[in-house]
């Protein structure tokens, strides 16, 4: 059986005299992967490279049977060909633009920002999903961290992705929200059924999500479970 997700990257990152190698090599079958480690331990790293805004020096990346990245074939496919929904810890929301604004960004091919007015098929179904329509005129600093938090999500998915990748989606979330956003999340993954991998330092994600919990320490897979 073809694993769904291939990865086995390497890369050195310096800043100063510091420096840290990204050397991450795992394959996974299920369409739940969690990453679990300490923060410095090069999760968010390895996401990026997946998702195309990081090249490694050396490697290979294969998302539910593309590749993505291959060194040695010298295929890298740009972060914008990759067709992964990203979405950043902080979630990454545009300040200045509404949240339609925002989620139709994830539909933008140009330079321009969508019309404040925006309206589509894709835009309204999405809005009408993470229950979305009240707010749709609003900025994020008008939102609460769950509303947000499904802009993002919506955002991520308005282009049809065929595979989702996580950062750290509920650490910016208090306890009772955070349970309840895992739990949408949960249902939205068995609903969609694309691959999904997601990133934490929380234990209490890698219990709800399952699939398959890689640990990972110091820019390596460290080995299975938390």
């Amino acid at each position: 059986m073809t694993a769904l997700v291939q990865v086995d990257v390497d890369k050195t990152l310096r800043s100063g005299r510091r420096e840290f190698r990204l050397r991450a090599r795992f394959e996974a079958h299920s369409k739940r992967v969690v990453i679990y480690g300490a923060s410095g331990a090069g999760k968010s790293q390895l996401l990026k490279a997946m998702a195309g805004l990081m090249r490694p020096d050396s490697g290979r990346i294969v998302l539910a049977g593309r590749t993505l990245f291959d060194s040695a074939a010298r295929i890298d496919l740009p972060a914008q060909q990759r067709q992964v929904g990203y979405l950043f810890q902080d979630y990454a929301l545009f300040p200045h633009l509404n949240v339609r604004q925002n989620i139709a960004f994830g539909l933008q091919r140009g330079l321009w920002n969508p019309s404040a007015k925006a309206d589509n098929e894709t835009l309204r179904y999405w809005l009408q999903a993470f229950e979305l329509d009240a707010v749709a005129h609003q900025t994020p600093d008008q939102l609460s961290g769950g509303q947000r938090q499904r802009v993002a999500l919506a955002r991520a998915l308005v282009a049809e992705p065929s595979a989702l990748l996580l950062d750290e989606p509920f650490a910016a979330l208090d306890p009772s929200l955070r349970v309840r956003m895992r739990a949408e999340l949960d249902a939205l993954q068995r609903r969609l059924d694309i691959p999904m991998l997601l990133i934490t330092h929380d234990p209490d994600d890698a219990a709800t999500f399952g699939g398959q919990v890689l640990t990972m320490a110091d820019g390596a897979i460290a080995g299975e479970g938390v």
